[in-house]
């Protein structure tokens, strides 16, 4: 120690001071190989007044108490005293055991200089005692909870819109040979004279048609079909539940099942059960009428 320079050597002092709660004087001769000439009396009436001056702690009351080890108090106390730069408050029933009596302190020799002491004592937990860090027992978490994005999706473009796109190539090509070789089922020239009885709309308007036999012209053509197709256009906004599984969609599902029954019964009814004057007939029994023809079942 006495090779090292004399900065280095009082700022090792001075922290090996705060951390034992020493004096820097007496650390720096301990560590210098010397030691104060100081006598039993004077250690002793230093001690005292240690003692009596400044507030007491009393760390047994204090252990039990807040159910702490005393060996935790202590060492909190003067890391906190080392931490602030002031001096470590005195602790009852510790003093005595501290502060050496005059027939124990140790007498400086002829030579003066005072007899090696050991190191000082270790504070720690006392024997049994299991500590542990706060930051080993709190487990570390996620402030809020975070799901994993599906791995599983595709662009539209180019995995989707290519594959739409060969499929309507694929059907244009089998329209375009169909209307080569297969003549359209055209009637003759309308006859004015002659009006096809019953006289029937194309098959995806016969709903509407079948609706005219029971209401009011504007409730079935336009009031009815409005509230269907509302009614599917507000289905992302009544129904925004985003998962596609078909369990989890029920009320989306239900009101599509409701317009698409619906039209279907109806568009049946106007196609097989609707004979001349557009009257209501079994198509078991009389056939089934398109236009003025009766074809298939007779």
């Amino acid at each position: 120690m006495a090779q090292l320079p004399d900065n280095l050597l009082k700022r090792a002092a001075e922290a090996r001071a705060r951390a034992e709660g020493r004096s820097v004087d007496e650390v720096l001769a301990e560590m210098k190989g010397e030691a104060p000439v100081v006598s039993a009396p004077v250690a002793a009436d230093t001690a005292a007044s240690a003692a009596s001056d400044g507030p007491t702690r009393d760390l047994d009351a204090e252990s039990a108490q807040y159910s702490v080890p005393r060996g935790l108090l202590e060492r909190g106390m003067r890391a906190r005293a080392g931490a602030d730069g002031s001096s470590v408050p005195a602790m009852a029933g510790a003093v005595a055991a501290a502060a050496p009596s005059a027939s124990q302190a140790p007498v400086a020799s002829a030579s003066g200089t005072a007899p090696a002491t050991g190191p000082p004592p270790v504070v720690g937990p006392p024997p049994g005692v299991r500590t542990q860090r706060l930051l080993t027992v709190v487990k570390a978490g996620a402030i809020q909870g975070t799901t994993t994005e599906p791995s599983d999706k595709v662009n539209v473009w180019p995995h989707l819109l290519a594959i739409e796109f060969v499929a309507l190539l694929a059907m244009l090509a089998l329209l375009t040979l169909m209307s080569a070789f297969i003549d359209a089922p055209l009637l003759e020239f309308a006859n004015f004279n002659a009006q096809p009885n019953p006289s029937k709309a194309p098959w995806y308007f016969l709903g509407l048609q079948e609706l005219l036999a029971y209401f009011d012209p504007q409730v079935a053509g336009v009031i009815i079909p409005g509230f269907g197709l509302a009614a599917l256009a507000f289905i992302p906004y009544i129904d925004r539940n985003p998962s596609v599984r078909p369990s989890d969609r029920k009320l989306a599902i239900a009101i599509f099942t409701v317009f698409f029954m619906s039209a279907s019964i109806l568009t049946i009814l106007g196609s097989f059960f609707r004979g001349p004057g557009f009257n209501f007939t079994f198509p078991w029994r009389d056939g089934i009428f398109f236009d003025d023809l009766k074809t298939i079942l007779e």
